[in-house]
């Protein structure tokens, strides 16, 4: 299945909640680096400006994160052209910085459009818990790169 077979189906809507995956190219541990990961933060920032969208919940991981988002305006900007925007955005600073070209994220995304049953603190607590899962730290408070309304 490619890429664009992914993409086919998908629709989105005002008010719209979606859990997103995103993998940096060959799960290069970028996000090892604070200033890499803050750079991340920053276009996640940029985007809730530029395309009225919020991130509910997010955590960055060395290779990956984790968000949850709201599409709030109507008619919704397509997930893509978020997701296009964070990653074009993030990819060419942090590229810039560490003085390298190319790829930074892989193709494409994960998302799954949240039903209103889902319960959204679980899925915080879930998101923000994976540095805990990863042995990568003892206590969240530990890991400084994530943030949640909820929590």
């Amino acid at each position: 299945m490619s890429y664009n077979d992914l993409r086919k189906g998908r629709f989105f809507e005002s008010g719209q909640e979606y859990l997103i995956t995103t993998i940096t190219h060959q799960r290069t541990p970028l996000f090892n680096s604070f200033l890499c990961s803050r750079v991340l933060v920053k276009a996640l920032r940029d985007s809730e400006q530029r395309h009225d969208c919020q991130w509910l919940c997010w955590v960055i991981m060395p290779d990956h994160f984790h968000e949850l988002l709201r599409l709030n305006n109507s008619p919704p900007d397509d997930l893509s052209t978020v997701m296009k925007f964070v990653k074009g955005q993030s990819g060419r600073m942090i590229n810039h910085h560490l003085g390298r070209s190319g790829s930074l994220w892989q193709t494409g995304f994960h998302d799954h459009a949240l039903r209103k049953e889902e319960d959204r603190l679980n899925i915080a607590r879930y998101i923000v818990a994976n540095p805990l899962r990863a042995g990568l730290v003892e206590r969240i408070a530990d890991w400084p790169h994530w943030d949640s309304v909820y929590l």
